[in-house]
């Protein structure tokens, strides 16, 4: 029992130090090409444009639009929402800041 906790333990830190795939949903089939999106002057200093992404509600996609957002910290990074093939499927990464 306590090498099957050990040999899990280290698979799932294998897996996080990897990048291992850790999806927060799935589609069926894969989403549109992005949108071209009019970036807009920023409100102010500080701002960080996020763009636009597809995101799957239900039966189809839908596109959630770029903006303008303030980082949660000095030199915070943001890490776009993207869509990975999964198998026969399409995995939703969720975006980030780092």
């Amino acid at each position: 029992m306590k090498r099957l906790l050990l040999a899990s333990a280290i698979l799932a830190g294998t897996l996080t130090a990897c990048g291992g795939a850790v999806y927060g949903y799935y589609s069926p089939v894969a989403p549109p090409p992005l949108r071209r999106e009019v970036v807009i002057a920023s409100p102010g200093p500080g701002f960080v444009w996020t763009a636009g992404y597809w995101t799957y509600a239900g039966r189809d996609y839908v596109w959630v639009p770029g903006a303008w957002v303030r980082p949660p910290r000095a030199r915070a990074v943001w890490v776009a929402p993207r869509w990975e093939r999964a198998g026969g499927r399409w995995g939703f990464r969720s975006g980030h800041w780092r």
